[in-house]
């Protein structure tokens, strides 16, 4: 009997143009996807940032000693500290990716110091006066906090006294970092901090009318090309990995609603992840420097503002009662 033999049909002109078409798509999105990080960050990460406007600790009637302290990794960063008398805690302030210098937070010095805290202004890698050339979003600058908690811990005026990490904006996610690898610090509050570089970039994207499934895509290009950027050590190093090792250490997390540097879904993220007791406050509006009436160089004259940080610093490191009863703030 006889077998008929048939043979396949290949595939006509039509078919094989839709799979040379859809091959080359999918390899130019997978090169805009690989390149989409670099370009956008480059000038981002790049320092040293030099200030058009440093503030002196005379305009806000402070005195402060100008420090000079090495980190892990070698560099030199310059904090400024503001003492006080027997101090409740010494608060550590560490500012954004671009501005303000920290030298901004003098006014939060002063108001601080008013209360019985200390302060020590922590310039930040590539920063002023500090040594570097590479903006880490966090995932270095940690180290430039853990310098300043060994010159606190090292100090005999400051034995046995808290400390508590304070940032804005990526100083935020850098102070929730630290936390998440020491001990040594014993509180936190972190204003319009990112849960994560990749998922901030992934929300700006959409933000700025990127399709969602388009930033989605990107997100984790994002996360290869940070961790490229600054070390293996960088991939687990995320605020939204840190929150959660905080214990039983009290936190508070600020956010406005309307922030259109860190979208508000950030301090979601962050409050999911957190231990339960860690308190939240929202503030409506674009509000990213979060001080209102004042400015952020006053926020003294922020009634609100400064009865809500002296408020939780007094309940859980100064005198009790809270010395100006300050509303609570757990979410």
């Amino acid at each position: 009997m006889r077998h008929r033999v048939t043979r396949a049909r290949s595939p006509n002109r039509f078919q094989r143009l839709v799979i040379i078409t859809g091959i080359l798509a999918a390899v130019v999105l997978l090169g805009v996807l690989v390149a989409v990080p670099p370009i956008i960050m480059k000038d981002m990460i790049t320092g040293p940032i030099a200030y058009d406007r440093v503030y002196s600790p005379g305009e806000f009637g402070l005195t402060a000693d100008t420090l000079t302290l090495q980190t892990s990794d070698g560099l030199r960063v310059a904090p400024y500290a503001v003492h006080a008398p027997q101090p409740q805690a010494v608060v550590i302030f560490v500012s954004g990716i671009h501005n303000p210098p920290v030298t901004a937070f003098y006014g939060h010095a002063k108001m601080l110091l008013d209360y019985g805290y200390s302060s020590v202004l922590v310039e930040m890698r590539a920063h002023g006066d500090s040594e570097g050339r590479l903006i880490a979003l966090g995932y270095m600058e940690y180290r430039d906090i853990l310098a300043a908690v060994d010159y606190i811990r090292g100090e005999p005026e400051y034995a046995g006294v808290p400390i508590v990490a304070y940032g804005l904006s990526m100083g935020g996610a850098t102070a929730i970092n630290a936390i998440g690898k020491t001990s040594q610090i014993d509180g936190l509050i972190a204003l319009s901090a990112y849960s994560s570089w990749e998922s901030n970039f992934r929300d700006n994207l959409t933000a700025m009318g990127a399709p969602r499934i388009y930033a989605a895509l990107q997100q984790p290009f994002v996360r290869v090309y940070t961790t490229f950027r600054y070390g293996w050590s960088s991939f687990a190093n995320r605020p939204i990995d840190n929150i959660a090792k905080l214990g039983d250490r009290p936190a508070l997390l600020i956010h406005s609603t309307g922030d259109t540097q860190i979208p508000f879904a950030n301090l979601e993220r962050l409050a999911a992840k957190a231990p339960a007791h860690v308190e939240t406050w929202v503030r409506e509006g674009d509000l990213h420097l979060i001080v209102k009436e004042g400015g952020f160089l006053r926020p003294g004259e922020d009634e609100e503002y400064y009865k809500r940080i002296i408020g939780f610093l007094d309940r859980h490191f100064g005198p009790a009662p809270a010395t100006i009863g300050a509303a609570g703030g757990a979410r």
